[in-house]
């Protein structure tokens, strides 16, 4: 018999600049809440209409010590770095790229949409590296939406993305360093589900549309709210019959690293003097440069 997990705690996201100027909603970090470990930051970028001549994204800026995943719900973003990677985002696409020892990156609205304008909304997320592979090789995995195992439930009220982990008998096909769950799920009104999760896992999920019922207390989690669980091996999602339109949600899960966590700007390692190093590193050129 599972054991569903209670909510800890919800939070408010705050909306601030970020890159060259984009607005973002921000659960964590905050105030009192530092990191979800594993996880570093939850970004949703947008939604957002531009007009011709106003979208910006994040131009030429260094990563070490961490992983990032974009994934794009609407809109076209390109990317580039210093390795020599180029590659395009589309709609449902996603990319888990593993910073490891350094790389410089840029991620921007695709070219039309610059010129343009255009719709954009997707999201950032940030996931801390063990120590053992925090100086890794930079990788990438690129993933378009089409290679995206989906799953609905029996009823058919509910659907889900995997972009990590497991759900629904589906499985998803990113690898990730340790062991992380990350699922899009769509909930019409009337839908219930009771996800099993390891009960090593620390487990949050993120509302970005509509709202949601959740834990074995039923409270509810609004647009915009992130929700903590606590100890147990199942979440309980659920959506009134009696609701004006389905709701989505980021489910995110991971094993806690409990490493020292030292941060500055995009480097994340386990101490002031690696950061320092990071740093030194940066400005002598040795996270190269991306070649136009």
């Amino acid at each position: 018999m599972s054991t569903p997990r209670p909510i800890s705690r919800v939070l408010q996201a705050h909306t601030q600049q970020e890159g060259g100027g984009f607005v973002v909603r921000r659960p964590f970090p905050a105030p009192g809440l530092a990191q979800i470990d594993p996880f570093l930051l939850l970004d949703e970028m947008g939604p957002v209409e531009y007009g011709p001549g106003e979208a910006v994204g994040a131009p030429d800026h260094p990563h070490r010590g961490f992983e990032t995943v974009t994934y794009a719900l609407e809109g076209d973003w390109e990317h580039e770095d210093s390795a020599g990677h180029r590659g395009h985002l589309g709609p449902g696409d996603v990319q888990w790229m593993t910073a490891g020892a350094g790389v410089v990156h840029s991620e921007l609205p695709a070219r039309r949409i610059r010129e343009e304008g255009g719709r954009v909304h997707g999201f950032q997320i940030w996931v801390n590296l063990p120590r053992q592979d925090k100086m890794m090789a930079p990788r990438y995995q690129e993933i378009p939406s089409s290679l995206l195992p989906e799953r609905a439930s029996d009823d058919g009220l509910a659907r889900v993305r995997l972009l990590a982990g497991e759900a629904l008998g589906g499985k998803a096909v990113i690898e990730t360093r340790t062991p992380v769950l990350l699922h899009d799920w769509t909930l019409l009104p009337g839908a219930r589900v009771e996800v099993p999760v390891p009960p090593e896992f620390q487990v949050f999920a993120y509302v970005f549309g509509g709202s949601v019922l959740a834990g074995p207390e039923a409270r509810e989690v609004r647009n915009g709210q992130a929700a903590l669980f606590g100890p147990g091996d199942a979440v309980t999602l659920s959506v009134l019959k009696e609701a004006g339109g389905p709701a989505r949600l980021l489910l995110l899960g991971g094993v806690p690293l409990r490493e020292p966590v030292a941060r500055y700007g995009p480097f994340v390692m386990n101490s002031s003097e690696e950061i320092h190093q990071a740093i030194v590193d940066f400005q002598a050129g040795r996270l190269g440069a991306i070649e136009r």
